[in-house]
């Protein structure tokens, strides 16, 4: 029996000694790069990683099979809050409890044990990188490109630090950049508050947020709204805080939402903000970094924001300051990483300016080549939703830091020099202040946000290639994969930065996979519907796995079912005994270029279709359609059909009807295990090596040449005859299991004129297959002789 673990290994090994799949800058070859994801260290490899990375590396395999030159980098995202929270959940401590240079240091050696045995599920996979040219987000590699990126950035005045509101998670204590946000339903309440008039009586004003009394700094109403034009020019008093503020007009007021005049503070949303830059209203913070109540909020001051609104909703009541409240569900904005609700706090933070480059940003997502095309909306509905300039700080320990310094005296930016890089500022000094030549200065202790440093993956790779000239060959890479949730994050980034940096696209294509589903639902560990695709590849084999994943369309969610990896295990095995089949007949045989019969020219065709509709699919990234139109041919056309067709000649031809039926069993094998090796790297490996390594020249099938269609002369009605005689054999067949008869029961066979004459020229394989005594012309029928 086939020992499918015993196999994987043994050609794991073959692919690491023999230098397979390594990138060989001084090769002539033209370059195929693909800008591989970078996988978080968060624990180990997740069945959406194995689903996502399988498809690109199918791609992998066909380009290298094409004869291009593979740039594969592997490298591993390890500077973010997600290994943040895994080293302080598997070490049992708290960042904000040690010294920043204590939790760095414990972080780095955490991830040098962790990465080689988070890598290998990777190369279990079958994943075909060059595992010399890897790369983590936090090596001093990374770090420097990091903050070459910046720098280069400062200097063309596309950085700025600024006093401003800014997205913040209370629950990270960190500014989050608008890609880092997400919508999520929760259910609420409308309040209905009364504000006081300046002449005593009560002007209902509705909001979901209460707690943000305390910093309402204006009332608006839309001036297309008759019921508040008479209020313009006066005040209205805050409930519970009695300070009156302005009643201002503005279209950006919705008449239709709660009672159509709202409370303006500092800050509830992105409109509110606009208004206070609009109308130069005063800046009032009632929210702490920590997520509780300032000083301003009076007798609520420390409390949570939950227990405040609780609190101040109790407190009207009591006064008669609330008029009602109205149930509903409404989208807020949570923090990506942890769930927990944005707030936007005033705080000094650096940017990316880029709101004025969003026509620019359309052109150059335009001038990418999409697979699926209509993920190109995603990212167009992304920028033309852009609000925000990209906030690039973050308020953690662990990261990799600014290259910047300010001056005691004059308050000057000091950023460092190029060649210095990188640096620590909280351990590295510059030099005097270049103003006021000062040497007295306060480190910046923000770290750069990660996707600032992902974004720059290209580089981070393409850096780890010595040789200067390849490396001007390696950019623009050729392929851009990932799946669709992190468009806005990683693939837009990245567009910017390379715009930015090199004014070039940084790929020529993008495929962009989608979700896994169990159940119909996106699998999720907090949901807790998650399957480990460690245990699916030790029950079944990585091929399994892989064949499972290759059923799939780029750009469609789709569902795990065990059942179709079940499939794939058969298919290994299938393949392990075709293969057998034919070379039990093929001994000694050695390929040679031989008079074919007709029934091998008819099969040679369909399969020259098939490498040609193969080679079409793959170069269009449709390795579904690959995987669907293989298993097609394999499963039905060959095994089913073609094998059973050949097998009295085989056994019993003449010289010249074997020599073409081993001809055409050779070409034909191998040619479909070329096709399935990117897709099933192993098992095609173990039938190229057992049973054409000694025909063939290369050491493995993945640096063999993708098959070529055979030089074979074809005419106008093979299709149409190839078909008439599959349907034939399926018609008889058929008849033999309605009468209970096996297989290989003898017949007398009647065939229609029509039929009789398009099939004359393969009867002898015909009454082969079908054990036919004799065949005549008729009405159809097939008579059983015992």
């Amino acid at each position: 029996m086939f020992n499918f673990k015993e196999s994987e290994e043994k050609w794991k090994k073959l692919w690491d000694e023999e230098g397979v799949y390594k990138f060989n800058p001084k090769s002539k070859k033209e370059i195929y790069s693909i800008d591989s994801p970078p996988p978080t260290v968060s624990g180990r490899m997740h069945i959406g990683h194995a689903f996502s990375y399988s498809q690109f590396d199918f791609i992998a395999r066909y380009k290298r099979m094409k004869g291009y030159e593979i740039f594969l980098p592997f490298g591993t995202d390890d500077n973010g809050l997600a290994t943040e929270r895994l080293v302080e959940r598997e070490k049992h401590v708290k960042s904000k409890d040690m010294t920043r240079n204590e939790f760095i240091k414990l972080c780095l050696q955490f991830l040098e044990k962790e990465r080689p045995e988070f890598t290998q599920d990777w190369k279990d996979l079958g994943i075909s990188c060059d595992w010399d040219i890897s790369y983590s987000t936090i090596s001093d590699k990374s770090r420097k490109i990091a903050q070459w990126s910046f720098l280069d950035l400062y200097k063309k005045g596309r950085v700025y630090r600024k006093d401003a509101p800014a997205m913040w998670c209370p629950e990270c204590r960190t500014g989050v950049s608008q890609v880092e946000v997400q919508d999520k339903e929760i259910d609420s309440s409308f309040n209905d508050i009364k504000f006081k008039l300046q002449d005593g009586k009560d002007l209902i004003i509705a909001t979901t947020r209460p707690e943000l009394l305390p910093a309402c700094v204006a009332v608006f109403y839309n001036p297309s709204d008759k019921r508040y034009k008479k209020y313009k020019g006066k005040t209205a008093k805050v409930p519970l805080f009695n300070f009156e503020v302005p009643i201002l007009e503005d279209k950006r007021a919705d008449p239709k939402k709660g009672t159509g005049i709202v409370m303006c503070c500092t800050f509830g949303d992105q409109t509110d903000m606009e208004w206070q830059k609009a109308y130069n209203l005063p800046i009032k913070t009632a929210i702490t970094e920590s997520g509780h109540m300032t000083e301003i909020a009076g007798k609520y001051k420390g409390l949570e924001l939950k227990e405040a609104r609780k609190r101040m909703i109790e407190d009207m009541k009591k006064h008669d300051l609330l008029v009602s409240q109205k149930p509903i569900k409404h989208i807020v904005n949570v923090h990506e990483r942890c769930g927990t609700e944005i707030e936007i706090v005033k705080s000094r933070q650096w940017f990316v300016k880029y709101l004025d480059l969003r026509k620019d940003m359309l052109k150059w997502g335009k001038e990418l080549n999409w697979h699926p095309k209509f993920m190109k909306h995603r990212y167009d509905n992304w920028i033309r939703g852009l609000q925000w300039d990209w906030l690039i700080s973050n308020q953690r320990y662990f990261g990799i830091p600014f290259p910047v310094w300010y001056c005691d005296k004059c308050g000057e930016v000091i950023v460092a020099k190029e060649e210095n890089l990188p640096v620590d500022p909280l351990t590295d000094m510059p030099e005097a202040c270049p103003k006021c030549k000062s040497i007295k200065v306060t480190p910046e202790k923000d770290i750069l946000n990660t996707w600032f440093t992902s974004s720059l993956s290209p580089q981070l790779a393409i850096e780890l290639v010595k040789d200067e000239d390849a490396k001007k060959k390696l950019f623009p890479m050729s392929l851009r994969p990932q799946a669709h949730d992190i468009i806005t994050f990683w693939l837009f980034n990245t567009v910017v930065k390379s715009r930015l940096h090199f004014n070039k696209n940084p790929w020529k294509d993008v495929t962009i996979s989608g979700f896994l589903t169990l159940g119909g639902e996106k699998m999720s560990k907090s949901k807790g519907n998650v399957v480990k695709p460690q245990k699916i590849m030790n029950e079944y084999g990585s091929d399994a796995l892989r064949y499972w994943a290759a059923s799939s369309k780029l750009g469609d969610d789709f569902e795990y079912q065990e059942k179709d990896v079940i499939t794939g295990k058969k298919f290994t095995t299938k393949l392990i005994n075709a293969s057998k089949f034919v070379f039990m007949n093929l001994k000694d045989y050695k390929p040679k270029k031989t008079e074919i019969v007709e029934t091998d020219r008819l099969f040679l065709i369909q399969l020259n279709k098939l490498i040609k509709e193969a080679t079409e699919n793959f170069e269009n990234y449709q390795h579904h359609r690959v995987k669907s139109d293989l298993d097609a041919f394999f499963w039905k056309v060959f095994c089913d059909n073609y094998l059973e067709l050949i097998k009295k000649r085989v056994y019993n031809g003449s010289e010249k009807e074997k020599e073409s039926a081993m001809f055409t069993l050779y070409h034909t094998l191998l040619a479909i295990i070329k096709m399935f090796a990117p897709i099933t790297p192993f098992i095609t490996e173990e039938v190229f090596q057992e049973n054409f390594r000694e025909n063939e020249k290369d050491k493995s099938i993945h640096i063999s040449e993708w098959p070529e269609e055979i030089e074979i002369e074809g005419k106008k009605d093979d299709d149409k005859k190839f078909e008439t005689l599959l349907k034939l054999i399926t018609d008889i067949r058929q008849k033999k299991s309605e009468a209970n008869k096996p297989m290989n029961s003898q017949i007398n066979l009647t065939l229609e004129p029509k039929r009789f004459e398009a099939l004359k020229d393969f009867m002898d394989d015909l009454q082969g297959v079908s054990n036919a005594v004799s065949v005549k012309q008729g009405k159809f029928r097939v008579e059983f002789l015992s």
